[in-house]
């Protein structure tokens, strides 16, 4: 075998070792290449995500600082943008619901909460009435400044909330920074739109939910609101007013000296949902010292669960609340009050002593939603009237006798004829005083609410009625009332008229003032 000299494998052996270290030396570089291709993510998945953090910045910036606080003519208003697929603007007149107008057609909504009546510039309204002239060309400077003002603000709060996300996700500016861009081109190209689609006259055909969904009856279809617009005008100016001036008509109410020999009752009905009235009764309460209030029914309009809130200030009107269902009112709404404080539900002829007086009564069997569909309401009412004077024969049978039935309908009190000294009704809208044949006597009281929402249907307004009943607390009999009529939306006349029973003489140390029968004292 032949050698191989020794410099000629010198040689040899950097050629046979270079093959390896190229292997090694293009594995090495490879390597970190590999691993970076597997990390990256898919573009559409990378689009996805930035879009997902910009929609939901931009959400969380809207909720933070997105609210703008408007003053619209007389009232205090707040404007907010919504995300929406549908877009639209929704006004919320809470408690009484909400109308939506398609005002136009983008991926934001526009809400309006109609927050509180300002007791200040209504007053401005009653006292220089030539204002209300420019109400309209008021309104619609506010309503535009408002927008304005809430769409840079609505700017800012997208764009910082869509990058305040980004960075607190991807941890670099350049993405948080195109975060807040794309976040900025969304809003712009969503106010183009709304902008490019936007309805003026969209105000002519909103949709109304909650207890709005009376207002179209109320006034009317959109060709009446044009041609007629100057009188939609003046109703709007007295449904402006009408709170400010009640409250002042009674202020100005005289105030008797409560004589301690007395029980003092107010007897209210059919408020239908008129939140005026609480001030009212307040007031009525305060100055004549009542000891009981009893309402007869009707305090609400529909009788939903959407209602039950209007209920509240009942626990702070300073007085026993004692209650019966009416016509208007579900057994949704008697639950309701069997929760409140100082209310106390009357129901099933079951009685209760309030203050020195024993009261029984029954709900109204009837509920206005049924009514387009039952028949026999007349017999219901009957019946009705038949079981509380049955409940009535048991108490005095036991030597508890009642001093004052209630129930909502005439038709079912005067059933009670012979049973009970005193029965209280209401659901006719005007007051009465009736002598039953039997001997008992039935009061009528108008309605505390003015009708509600059915205000204006008429000619003229409904006028607001109430009655203070005195009562002798040694033998429990009515002694004397008061007939309380307060002018309807929009007047400010309040007239009291003190009133005696035959039997009572006019003299007697207990009536509680000696002014002939039907004698008044207007007032305001």
């Amino acid at each position: 075998m032949a050698r191989v000299p020794a410099a000629v494998l010198s040689v040899l052996n950097p050629i046979r070792r270079a093959p390896r270290a190229l292997a090694r030396h293009y594995r090495s570089r490879q390597a970190p290449t590999t691993i970076e291709l597997v990390a990256q993510p898919h573009p559409w998945t990378r689009a996805v995500g930035l879009v997902a953090v910009v929609l939901l910045g931009a959400w969380l910036g809207l909720l933070a600082v997105g609210d703008v606080r408007v003053p619209v003519g007389p009232m205090n208003t707040t404007m907010t943008l919504r995300p929406s697929f549908t877009g639209g603007t929704k006004i919320n007149i809470s408690p009484l619901g909400a109308l939506q107008l398609d005002s136009h057609i983008a991926p934001v909504r526009l809400d309006v909460n109609v927050d509180q009546l300002d007791p200040d510039r209504s007053q401005a309204l009653v006292d220089h009435p030539e204002r209300l002239s420019g109400l309209q060309d008021e309104v619609t400077e506010d309503v535009g400044r408002g927008t304005l003002d809430l769409a840079l603000r609505s700017g800012v709060a997208v764009v910082a909330g869509a990058t305040a996300l980004g960075l607190a996700v991807y941890r670099r500016p350049r993405r948080a920074l195109a975060a807040g861009g794309l976040a900025l081109t969304l809003l712009a190209a969503s106010g183009g739109t709304a902008y490019a689609t936007w309805r003026p006259d969209s105000v002519l055909e909103p949709k109304f939910s909650g207890l709005l969904t009376s207002a179209p009856s109320l006034v009317g279809n959109a060709r009446s609101i044009v041609t007629e617009f100057d009188v939609y005008q003046k109703e709007l100016a007295r449904l402006v007013t009408n709170v400010t001036k009640l409250y002042d008509a009674t202020s100005t109410l005289p105030a008797y000296a409560p004589d301690p020999s007395t029980i003092r009752v107010l007897h209210v009905s059919d408020i239908h949902l008129n939140p005026a009235s609480w001030k009212i009764i307040a007031s009525l309460v305060e100055q004549y010292k009542v000891d009981v209030i009893v309402d007869s029914g009707d305090t609400m309009d529909h009788g939903t669960a959407a209602e039950n809130g209007f209920l509240d200030p009942i626990e702070d009107l300073g007085a026993p609340y004692v209650w019966v269902r009416g016509n208007h009112d579900s057994m949704i709404t008697q639950r309701y009050m069997q929760d409140l404080r100082n209310v106390h539900v009357l129901d099933d002829g079951k009685a209760r002593t309030i203050k020195g007086l024993r009261f029984a009564g029954i709900g109204d069997p009837q509920f206005t939603p049924d009514r387009s569909q039952q028949t026999g309401a007349e017999q219901s009412q009957e019946l009705a009237g038949a079981r509380l004077a049955t409940a009535l024969r048991d108490q005095s049978t036991a030597g508890t006798p009642v001093d004052v039935a209630v129930a909502h309908e005439p038709s079912a009190a005067r059933e009670v004829d012979g049973e009970v000294p005193l029965v209280l009704a209401g659901h006719l809208h005007h007051d009465e005083m009736e002598d039953l044949p039997y001997g008992t006597r039935l009061r009528i009281e108008g309605s505390t609410g003015g009708s509600g929402l059915r205000a204006i249907e008429g000619k003229h307004p409904d006028p607001i009625e109430a009655s203070i009943l005195y009562f002798d607390r040694d033998t429990r009999h009515l002694q004397a009332w008061d007939e309380i009529e307060l002018g309807g939306l929009g007047l400010t006349t309040a007239e009291v008229s003190r009133h005696l029973p035959k039997e009572n003489q006019p003299g007697a140390s207990r009536s509680p003032s000696t002014p002939s029968e039907g004698t008044s004292s207007p007032s305001s």
